[in-house]
């Protein structure tokens, strides 16, 4: 499939490099055909420096390493999407991506990209336990409570439906979602293995 990128006069193709969970654009970096070779065959990512004229292996210094997961040409064959699982921040700066400066922000919007925020919430939550926070509240009464919230709120949604009142389906549903998150870092599962099973239930059918 090497064969079939086109890199452009400088040997070089763009390979935008993405969350395989969260789906966050962490980086834009390079790849000439030895450094996607070594990608290839280490199973993680290896750029080439434009600055430094030579191949890098991404977190060899760090220990921020990004094991692959897939990669992508666009129709062209002259882009490529990276999708990893990263060790750590993808910036230098020390930030989970690069992109952090907004230009133009017209409107908020609904977006997965919640679910991965509130779920490093919850995590830090456990483990710090800070005082007068609700997540806080929780933990501490346990199990029980946790399954006991998940309960009312999923009635609560049913409740809303019935009504035929979106506006309660819309914030019993957010309630609902929140507090099986909470029961799942409780209970050491990842949504994103729970995400795993929906992908392959679908690829099933």
């Amino acid at each position: 499939m090497i064969d079939n990128i086109k890199f452009d006069d400088k040997g070089l193709v763009t390979a935008v490099v993405q969350d395989a969970n969260t789906k966050e654009v962490l980086t834009v970096a390079y790849m000439n055909k030895e450094s996607l070779e070594k990608t290839l065959e280490s199973g993680e990512t290896w750029f080439y420096s434009r600055s430094r004229q030579e191949l890098w292996h991404k977190g060899a210094t760090s220990g921020h390493t990004q094991k692959v997961v897939s990669i992508k040409a666009d129709c062209d064959g002259d882009a490529l999407v990276v999708e990893v699982i990263p060790a750590g921040p993808a910036c230098h700066n020390g930030t989970t991506s690069c992109f952090t400066e907004i230009i133009q922000q017209n409107a908020k919007v609904g977006s997965v990209e919640i679910i991965s925020k509130l779920v490093n919430v919850i995590e830090k939550r456990e483990q710090e336990m800070p005082e007068g926070a609700y997540t806080t509240y929780l933990f501490d009464k346990g199990i029980d409570k946790i399954c006991k919230k998940v309960g009312e709120e999923a009635t609560e949604v049913v409740i809303g439906a019935k009504n035929r009142d979106a506006e309660e389906v819309k914030w019993e549903a957010a309630d609902l979602i929140y507090h099986l998150l909470v029961l799942l870092q409780e209970q050491k599962v990842s949504v994103y293995d729970v995400l795993q099973v929906l992908e392959k239930r679908h690829e099933e059918k």
